[in-house]
């Protein structure tokens, strides 16, 4: 060997070595760093609801003055109690001192109401205001305080706008542990069983780990700069996109690298062409999804707004680290990293007729599709459409806040017995904001709606911050409850830029369809009596009739222009018309089907009370992006098989070559987003449902059934209008310097890997 060939050598052979070390070590140095901040996430996350609404929402601008009336930032919780039949004197005075003891809290935000009495004299009711920064640990004190005060047979509960804050809160503190650990469990026992090394699973999880820490570090700070707005379920979403999608680009990968091993290629030449086959899918579809959650961008809910680039981050890390950190790894470890199943060199090659019996599940998959196409997509095509038929039983209008928490709910509980003895949206009023000059004539509309008890206006004077209104002779009379038995002088009303706040009692639950009817009549009405915009109407019930009519909005507008993004991706990656728009035709198929399913089960299963208007959208997103995904695994490989062997064979060759790997990533995906389902949020749930579902739809039956078979039944016309459509391509021989071996004839690429091999 010459001076200049050393030379090469050993520089070829520290590129080999000295690439993949700094690699890894950048990506060990990035997760050590944003590993930390799993614990830090709710440094800059909320979950209070009107704060995903848009600016010029009417909730979102009235909860934006409503210090300005009421003095302090804060969410008003309800403590109701009972005791034994009607409360005597005794349980009014400790209740009482329950009200100063609770004034003394450091996360109270004001004023502590005395014990207000119901007209059954069974129940008591005190106003207590939390400070909005920290609801859920100052909600836990309140309910401490309430355990430690008060002796049986009195009993209490924390309910109101703060008591549901902070149940919702309780139910996402599982997300940085519980979900991960689910999730990553679930994921390791799949790739155990399908792969059948201890080694391989653990490259694949440190795959998608590590993309997940950098991805929050980046979130992470993002959120804390105030871009976007960061809340338990798009964390949630986040954590569990990341780990499905990096570990199925990982598969991806891992089985071109499988197959270059198995074609005899040594590590460093596998690990190169497990890369340029991979990297074209991976991201494709990678931006396929990062696509379809930008659109989200769309949405007028800052919440939707914040999920499109949040995940899209995360997307792109796991791209990434399947394209960086992974082939760095197994650059390492190479073969060892399947052990003990490691591939024997030669085992590599596809079947030269899958027309053919063969062995093995894939091939005899491609045989049956080749024989039966046509039967194949209409059986399928008629079974999705009947599974479709489904979704005229969802019912994505909305849900009340009570039932946002599955299981135990204090707030919930708490609010049932206050509808036994009080009106039922006690503590969670509709704030008008109307001009001080038009007091009285507002006040006379509220106190006609049937759906309003009482009626209060916002008073610094008073105690409780809100004084009683009512009109004699045309005027507005205020009066404010003090401690049984001490006088209270009459208060005015606080105003803030010529305006009054007036607060309403309503007479059914906040959350209830009643009370949205309610405030959309109460809208209406004073639109009519003042003109548009010059009073304003919010409170938690219009929070929610705002970001259920935003989500309905949102949800028409943004599913078709998905649908068009991801059509026109796939036409730049297939050089085709036909084939994108076929592959688009079966994934709203099979979300449809998802749906139609979901909804069936939702209803007769889960006796779930309904779903929120996002979750059909959100959905949406996630299986059309992903479900893509797979087809784009599928389809690209067809292409290129198909410009080697012609379309049919193409199609035949592809199917079984990713048969395995994209199996194996829809049970990854599909188990992940399954762990979703183990954090006791409706939202969650129902998406971890739909989209588990629809995976596993799109994996077993379009992917493997539906996509082939049509695709197999039109033949070249697929790829119209391109070259192929118009040619196919014939298998070239290979002269060997002797008799042509079947397999070399088919798999030329695989022939001259092994030469290569046998001349190293």
């Amino acid at each position: 060997m010459s001076l200049r060939q050393r030379d090469r050598h050993t520089t070829n052979r520290w590129v080999r070595i000295g690439i993949p070390v700094v690699l890894v070590l950048v990506w060990l140095v990035g997760g050590a760093v944003g590993g930390p901040y799993f614990g830090k996430v709710g440094e800059v996350s909320t979950n209070d609801q009107s704060t995903f609404l848009p600016e010029s929402a009417d909730a979102t601008q009235v909860s934006e003055r409503l210090a300005d009336f009421l003095g302090e930032d804060s969410i008003p919780a309800v403590v109701v109690a009972t005791g034994d039949g009607e409360l005597t004197e005794g349980d009014l005075a400790a209740l009482q001192t329950l009200a100063d003891d609770l004034a003394d809290l450091d996360g109270i935000a004001g004023e502590v109401s005395p014990p207000i009495v119901s007209d059954d004299g069974e129940s008591a009711q005190l106003f207590v205001p939390i400070d909005g920064d920290e609801v859920r640990d100052s909600v836990e004190e309140v309910r401490a305080l309430i355990a430690e005060d008060l002796d049986a047979p009195l009993e209490a509960w924390v309910t109101g706008a703060a008591g549901f804050t902070a149940d919702l809160a309780e139910g996402f503190l599982g997300i940085d542990g519980l979900l991960l650990a689910v999730a990553l469990i679930a994921v390791f026992i799949i790739l155990v069983i399908v792969y059948r090394s201890p080694l391989l699973p653990i490259l694949v999880l440190l795959t998608s780990t590590f993309a997940l820490c950098v991805a929050l570090l980046t979130v992470w700070w993002l959120a804390k700069a105030g871009v976007f707005v960061l809340n338990g379920q798009v964390q949630g979403i986040l954590f569990i996109l990341v780990i499905g999608a990096a570990t199925d680009y990982a598969l991806l990968y891992v089985a071109r690298f499988r197959e270059a091993i198995a074609d005899g290629a040594p590590r460093w030449e596998a690990t190169t062409r497990a890369w340029r086959g991979s990297f074209e899918p991976i991201l494709a579809s990678g931006g396929t999804v990062i696509a379809a959650l930008l659109c989200l961008l769309l949405s007028d809910l800052a919440t939707n707004r914040a999920l499109g680039p949040i995940a899209s981050i995360g997307i792109a890390f796991s791209i990434l680290s399947a394209l960086t950190f992974l082939p760095a790894l197994l650059a390492i470890f190479g073969r060892a990293a399947f052990w003990p199943f490691v591939p024997k060199p030669g085992t590599g090659a596809l079947p030269a007729d899958l027309t053919k019996p063969a062995k093995g599940i894939w091939p005899r998959q491609a045989r049956f599709v080749a024989r039966h196409a046509r039967p194949v997509w209409i059986v399928a095509t008629v079974v999705l459409l009947a599974a479709t038929a489904g979704v005229l039983q969802l019912k994505a209008d909305g849900v009340p806040t009570s039932e946002f928490v599955l299981g135990a709910s204090e707030a919930r509980d708490g609010q049932e017995v206050l509808s036994e003895h009080f009106p039922a949206g006690s503590g969670s009023p509709v704030y008008v904001i109307a001009p001080e000059d038009d007091l009285a004539e507002a006040v006379e509309l509220l106190e006609d709606s049937d759906g309003i008890e009482a009626v209060a206006v916002a008073s610094a004077d008073s105690p409780t911050g809100q004084a009683t209104v009512t009109l004699e002779d045309g005027e507005a009379v205020f009066a404010a409850p003090g401690p049984p038995g001490t006088p209270v002088p009459a208060p005015a009303p606080s105003v803030a830029d010529g305006d009054v706040l007036l607060i309403g009692t309503l007479t059914d639950a906040a959350d209830s369809t009643a009370a949205d009817d309610t405030v959309r009549d109460l809208r209406v009405a004073l639109d009519d009596a003042f003109g548009d915009g010059t009073t304003l109407v919010g409170g938690v019930t219009a929070t929610d009739v705002d970001t259920i009519d935003t989500s309905i909005r949102d949800r028409t507008l943004i599913i078709p222009v998905v649908l068009l993004v991801i059509l026109a991706i796939l036409m730049l990656l297939l050089r085709s018309v036909v084939a994108p728009v076929l592959l688009i035709l079966s994934v709203i198929v099979s979300f449809g089907a998802a749906l139609g399913v979901s909804a069936l089960v939702f209803n007769n299963v889960f006796d779930f009370p309904g779903a929120d208007p996002a979750v059909p959208l959100y959905g949406f997103v996630f299986l059309v992006a992903l479900g893509v995904d797979y087809n784009i695994f599928l389809m690209s490989r067809v292409r290129e098989e198909s410009i080697t062997h012609g379309t049919r064979p193409g199609i035949l060759r592809g199917l079984v070559a990713t048969g395995g790997v994209i199996t194996s990533a829809g049970l990854v995906l599909a188990a992940t987003f399954a762990a979703l389902g183990v954090i006791p949020i409706l939202f969650l749930a129902q998406i971890a449902f739909i989209v588990a579902f629809g995976v596993l739809l799109d994996t077993f039956v379009v992917r493997s059934l539906l996509v082939p078979a049509i695709s197999y039944d039109i033949g070249r016309a697929i790829w119209w209008p391109s070259k192929l459509s118009r040619k196919d391509a014939e298998p070239k021989p290979v002269d060997t310097g002797g008799p042509v071996d079947e397999t070399d004839a088919v798999a030329p690429a695989t022939r001259a890997a092994r030469r290569r091999t046998l001349v190293s």
